[in-house]
């Protein structure tokens, strides 16, 4: 019989770091919020988890990098917002930010999720932050939970 691993959404006993981006604070904090709601709706304790603050989307993979590698928390959700403008401003931060957050949770094995909107006007940011398409940092948090969780039945495989 096929062996099926999926990881569960109990977040008790978890620790999650959000790393969020003050740039278009407005719609950030929204995700933030959102997070926040589903970390605690799953259980995860609000004294084991922890947010950091950066400027923007460009520096959320540096700072992801940082506490991944303190091995403290068993997941990381990063959060911003980056609105297309009249430049390749938007390419450049949305490219590096995704880049940059992929390779963090490669080379440390730490679950990080990317809950960054990238947005063509701010009408679709407030959309994905909690308006009529949901709250991208309430899933990003919850498949922190599910990714720590899986990542944990993982590690486990054959010591039994």
């Amino acid at each position: 019989m096929t062996r099926e691993l999926k990881g569960d959404l109990q977040g008790q006993g978890l620790r999650i770091a959000i790393i969020a981006a003050r740039f278009n604070e407005l719609i950030t904090l929204r995700l933030v919020e959102g997070a926040q709601d589903a970390l605690a709706r799953h259980g995860v304790n609000n004294e084991d988890t922890l947010i950091a603050w950066v400027p923007g989307s460009f520096e959320l993979p540096v700072a992801a990098k940082v506490l991944a590698e303190t091995g403290q928390y068993d997941s990381i959700v990063c959060l911003g917002t980056v609105i297309r403008g009249e430049t390749t401003h938007y390419d450049m931060v949305a490219g590096n930010a995704s880049g940059g957050i992929g390779r963090v949770a490669l080379e440390t094995g730490v679950p990080v999720m990317f809950g960054v909107l990238t947005t063509e006007n701010m009408d679709q940011a407030i959309n994905r932050a909690g308006g009529k398409s949901g709250n991208l940092g309430y899933n990003a948090a919850v498949g922190a939970i599910e990714m720590a969780r899986l990542l944990q039945t993982m590690k486990n495989l054959g010591k039994s």
